[in-house]
């Protein structure tokens, strides 16, 4: 059996978070999503749920909803093919409402490339190449 990731994100409106994340090139599960939630697809292996705050409070026992625009919980990396889709992917979604940075690591761009890209939300993902 293959393991499968499935990354859950509080938003603040899932109709548009799922319109963001469909302009970055995830599939929304129609099957898996309603109203609170929304199922997002990249690939067999990795989804990302994005759950309204009432519907994600309900999994936290009593602790709140980070504040991710201010503080950060997580970082969410997963590869691409090649440093340039990486860098597409940053770009989409700034022209999105998006945006994104990049870190020096002092490691060259044709051995390993990434970013950090925040979503409507502020919710962290690292797209990233390594060559292997």
């Amino acid at each position: 059996m293959n393991t499968m990731v499935f990354v859950n994100f509080p938003v603040a409106n899932v109709e548009k978070s799922t319109e963001f994340y469909q302009k970055l090139g995830f599939k929304q599960n129609k099957e898996f999503s309603n109203d609170d939630a929304s199922a997002m697809v990249w690939d067999d292996h990795f989804w990302i749920m994005l759950l309204n705050h009432e519907f994600y409070q309900k999994f936290l026992s009593g602790k709140t909803i980070a504040d991710v625009q201010k503080t950060s919980g997580a970082l969410i990396a997963f590869s691409l093919e090649n440093a340039q889709a990486v860098k597409d992917f940053g770009e989409n979604a700034k022209a999105n409402g998006g945006n994104y940075h990049h870190v020096e690591m002092g490691i060259p761009e044709e051995q390993m490339y990434g970013l950090e890209v925040q979503d409507l939300d502020g919710n962290t993902l690292e797209p990233s190449w390594m060559a292997v």
